[in-house]
């Protein structure tokens, strides 16, 4: 089982060169923070210069193409992304699947088309607060986990899923400790259903607001191996609040 905890920053459609600094003020205090795997995920513009800026924390992208390449004007696919510096890739974030009408094949394909780009990925799950009102939250997980993640015979250490209920991305709103629980408990018995025992290797992701002050109570649910953060992740003092969480679970090797 793995217990380095991964936490990773996904800026969205957020930054310019400006916030450089803040990728470099991140990645100097991950020298400090061996015990926490780290990473950003800047928007595509910034991947190469965040890659140059920062050299020990992981750097990928949020999303892309599952073609290789072609008439595609405007997308960007796994390859380029990977030339460009990225290690790995974000995919099925609920506002993609939400703006762009992303389904959960397309979302597969595009998971598969990372992977065979020779980076990992972090395939996005979650609910929507009607979906938990009418008590569909784990049904709705399944489903997506079904469809989403990449082939049974893919390579599981290579796989990371992020949890992360819409009812709470950039709301305010936080799942309770015993929610989190429950679900990232679902979530494992289902990656082990798919990846047979490679399914314990798989680390599960908790987002949807994290912040400093909630970090360390989110990290330490079972089953939690990590966070995928939002806004918080946009400057290197909040951001490094929820790194120095999760290097202080006991749990993290």
């Amino acid at each position: 089982m793995i217990t380095r905890p991964y936490v990773v920053g996904n800026w969205k459609m957020n930054g310019t060169r400006s916030m450089l600094a803040e990728a470099r003020a991140i990645d100097r205090a991950a020298e400090r923070l061996i015990k926490v795997e780290v990473a950003l995920a800047p928007p595509a513009t910034l991947v190469h210069a965040c890659r140059k800026e920062a050299t020990l924390i992981g750097i990928g992208a949020q999303d892309c193409h599952p073609a290789d390449g072609g008439a595609h004007t405007g997308d960007i696919s796994a390859a380029m992304l990977k030339d460009a510096g990225a290690g790995f890739i974000i995919v099925g974030h609920s506002e993609r699947r939400a703006d762009h009408g992303e389904s959960d094949a397309l979302v597969k394909r595009k998971a598969e088309a990372a992977l065979a780009a020779g980076m990992t990925v972090i395939v996005c799950v979650g609910e929507t607060a009607a979906e938990r009102d009418a008590g569909k939250a784990q049904a709705i997980v399944s489903k997506q986990l079904e469809g989403s993640l990449p082939a049974s015979d893919s390579p599981a250490e290579q796989i990371t899923v992020a949890y992360e209920p819409v009812w709470a991305i950039g709301t305010g709103n936080t799942a309770t400790p015993a929610d989190v629980g429950a679900m990232h408990g679902h979530i494992r018995a289902e990656l082990e259903r798919i990846y047979g025992e490679g399914g314990a290797q798989v680390r599960i992701l908790y987002g949807g607001s994290v912040k400093p002050d909630n970090a360390a109570e989110l990290l330490a649910v079972e089953n939690v191996g990590g966070a995928l953060v939002g806004g918080a992740s946009l400057t290197a003092e909040s951001f490094l609040g929820i790194i120095v969480a999760a290097a202080s679970d006991p749990d993290a090797e």
